[in-house]
């Protein structure tokens, strides 16, 4: 089999979906909540941190744990930058979890899981890249890349210079960063939000 077709067939979203996509899903419902809102901004603190660590340690890391601080700190980071993007912020988070709006405190753990999943995939796709654009050649490099850009165009912002496949044959973070904000945009597995 050639290599482009390793490479798409690895990259396939149903497969995505199974190597990373569901059992991040999975995680997340599995995940018990005694109540869809919270009393102060302590608890909603506590149990989003609990909840990033239930999460990392299953789908991530299999096994360990952060600090508390150090998962009050990545929750924090992922609800400000997507709060952000909606006009809000890490107060208008705790609001929506004390106040049950917006989905309340579950909608706020689908955020979490969303980010996490983001990641994952993101580094599921370098991993694919990795074992298939060998260093080996760099006349091979930059064909496989011409053929992903052509066969994956759909999915890539406008940001990516299809003519020029030489930019992204030695560093393709740009290209997968692309690639993953397209499936976020047009992928079922990342429709939750």
């Amino acid at each position: 089999m050639a290599t482009i077709n390793i490479l798409l067939s690895a990259l396939d979203e149903r497969e995505i979906a199974r190597q990373v996509a569901i059992p991040h899903d999975e995680t997340r419902m599995q995940f018990h909540l005694p109540s869809n809102t919270v009393a102060n901004y302590d608890e909603f603190s506590d149990i989003t941190a609990d909840y990033y660590n239930y999460h990392y340690t299953r789908c991530v890391t299999n096994g360990g744990s952060f600090s508390g601080g150090e998962a009050r700190g990545a929750v924090r980071t992922i609800l400000e930058n997507e709060y952000r993007r909606r006009g809000g912020d890490i107060v208008s988070a705790f609001n929506d979890a004390k106040d049950g709006t917006n989905g309340g405190l579950r909608a706020i753990l689908d955020i979490i899981c969303e980010a996490i999943k983001a990641e994952s995939v993101e580094r599921y796709i370098r991993d694919v890249f990795d074992r298939c654009v060998k260093p080996v050649s760099w006349d091979q490099k930059v064909d496989i890349i011409r053929q992903f850009i052509t066969y994956c165009s759909p999915y890539l912002s406008s940001s990516i210079v299809a003519s020029q496949p030489e930019r992204y044959a030695q560093n393709y973070s740009e290209l997968i960063r692309a690639y993953v904000e397209g499936l976020k945009q047009t992928s079922a597995m990342f429709r939750r939000l």
